[in-house]
């Protein structure tokens, strides 16, 4: 986020930044009434840093693009705050045997231009995103769909614009024959990237990019780079999740450090993530301004297995790495007690989540030595983990290297980029040199997020370009289960399997550690770990 709403992209999520953002303040081109911060009466204000790409559903999968993306688009359905699904523009998403799903729209639905969200507007939408000319990074989701190689194969040119399995059968209805079964399809679809898109956009894609007409609760009104971006509340939004104010403001800054000041200072609402300096007086500071709340995100740090470091590397390298990092200390102290050591490679809050029985999450120097001595030893005897310098990751990444430095005698030094869409070129563009700090946030409560989203040899997210062939057998078996339940056990098979390929080393679990000012009220948390920015009123 997500994607996505990962950070996910995440989801991928999107992939998180703890609190990615980059300085700047607001813009004064607005007329009417403003507050003392500069923003127009009645709306609200976020620390969100500059996406990484353009505001398009399909290409987004980290958490500053995510923010702006949900507020301009609705999908089908989304999650309540335990992880269950609630239908937004679909009245129903149905299926008798997890291959064909029937979808069934809300009649009255508009886009922000007035045009009418038919099952057209979402069919056309997914053909476009699938297809491999253009680019998307979500473009994977859509593989479950029959007739997806033929609009994206590995080489060549697609042989069809369309997918064979999406076929509208009226204005408000659709079908979606898949490949292969896959019992858990519907929690896919609350991920933003399956949202629809209205016929101006195949007008002029790349525009559209920067001046998005969306469904969703606020209408676009503009996007100042690497300063902020505005939207508008829309009266004429019929989703349950419509806007209680009346726009909002996403302000970059250079710090978390930064955002939280104006907090304090009245000149921003509301911030997702304190940073590890501010993180022992945030609670005096805001009082009951201030949020902690677990969420479904986990902190990783994620080999490139094309880089020098860990081409080729024996697992047994990487077990033994997990081990020399003492999780314990650095989330109690460092981290203030605000992150839980991770016990798996999937948050508690999804379904399938499990306790591993396995000592690779558990800190043992000398075990920790022994495996990295049997696994043929680091080269050069030395790692990096790579980070965005501008979400408060310095002190817990300096952190992990001291322990691992400690335990095993293995040099690691922190590789800091200066903001989060830098961090994530060099991923995409493969030119991270050791470890690279991954964050995952859950675009739907299924443990299967967590596993093939980042770690199938074909997943956009898998930056690390982690390849297995059985563990891409293991997921394809756990796609074509009969039921929902089956699905989940075969991939906490999946998971369990995983521990003897090290694809990434689990550090903790996420919670929300921000707040907000004395100027807005009922800020509350979804399942993603987002701020509900709807609901969120001004006093």
């Amino acid at each position: 986020m997500r994607g996505a709403k990962s950070a996910k992209w995440v989801a991928g999520a999107a992939v998180i930044a703890l609190a990615a953002t980059a300085c700047g303040g607001s813009d004064s081109s607005d007329g009417g009434k403003k507050n003392t911060s500069g923003q127009p009466a009645g709306y609200v204000s976020i620390d969100v840093g500059e996406p990484q790409k353009p505001l398009m559903p399909a290409d987004t999968n980290e958490s500053n693009g995510s923010y702006v993306i949900q507020s301009l688009f609705t999908q089908l359905l989304d999650f309540d705050d335990k992880g269950e699904i609630v239908l937004t523009n679909a009245e129903s998403v149905e299926s008798e045997d997890s291959k064909t799903w029937t979808v069934k729209l809300k009649a009255g639905w508009k886009f922000h231009n007035g045009e009418a969200v038919t099952a057209q507007s979402y069919i056309d939408a997914w053909n476009w995103y699938a297809n491999v000319d253009n680019k998307q990074q979500n473009a994977f989701w859509f593989s479950d769909i029959k007739g997806y190689e033929d609009v994206h194969p590995e080489k060549g040119a697609p042989k069809s614009k369309e997918m064979s399995g999406l076929k509208a059968v009226d204005d408000t209805t659709f079908t979606i024959e898949l490949a292969e079964k896959v019992p858990y399809f519907n929690y896919k679809l609350g991920y933003a990237t399956f949202a629809p898109l209205p016929k101006v956009f195949y007008d002029d894609p790349k525009a559209f990019g920067q001046k998005p007409i969306g469904n969703g609760p606020y209408t676009f009104e503009k996007w100042t780079h690497k300063k902020l971006i505005q939207v508008k509340a829309w009266d004429e939004y019929q989703g349950p999740n419509k806007a209680a104010n009346k726009g909002i403001q996403f302000k970059n800054y250079s710090t978390v450090e930064a955002a939280y000041q104006d907090v304090l200072s009245g000149n921003l609402d509301m911030i997702r993530q304190v940073g590890p300096r501010d993180l022992p007086k945030y609670k005096t500071d805001l009082g009951d301004g201030a949020i902690e709340q677990p969420y479904a995100a986990i902190q990783s740090l994620n080999p490139a297995f094309y880089s020098k470091t860990f081409k080729d590397i024996d697992p047994k390298v990487l077990q033994g790495l997990s081990m020399a990092i003492d999780r314990d200390t650095i989330t109690k102290t460092v981290l203030n007690g605000t992150r839980t050591p991770a016990t798996s490679f999937t948050p508690p809050q999804v379904k399938g989540n499990q306790t591993l029985d396995s000592d690779i999450l558990k800190f043992n120097p000398a075990k920790a030595k022994e495996l990295i001595k049997e696994g043929g030893g680091v080269p050069e005897n030395k790692i990096s983990i790579q980070y965005n310098a501008d979400g408060g990751h310095k002190e817990w990444v300096t952190a992990v290297c001291e322990s691992i430095r400690n335990a095993t005698g293995v040099d690691c030094v922190g590789d800091a980029k200066p903001d989060f869409p830098t961090d994530l070129e060099a991923r995409d563009n493969n030119e991270v040199k050791g470890f690279y700090r991954g964050g995952w946030v859950a675009d739907y409560p299924v443990n299967v997020n967590f596993l093939k989203e980042l770690y199938h040899s074909k997943a956009e997210s898998n930056n690390g370009r982690f390849a297995d062939k059985e563990i891409d057998e293991l997921m394809a078996k756990g796609d074509k289960a009969d039921s929902l339940e089956e699905s989940v056990a075969a991939y906490q098979e999946v998971e369990k399997a995983l521990v003897d390929k090290m694809p990434a080393i689990p550090l903790w679990y996420y919670a929300i550690n921000g707040g907000h000012g004395k100027n807005v009220d009922n800020v509350k948390v979804d399942f993603h770990g987002d701020l509900e920015l709807t609901g969120v009123t001004t006093k």
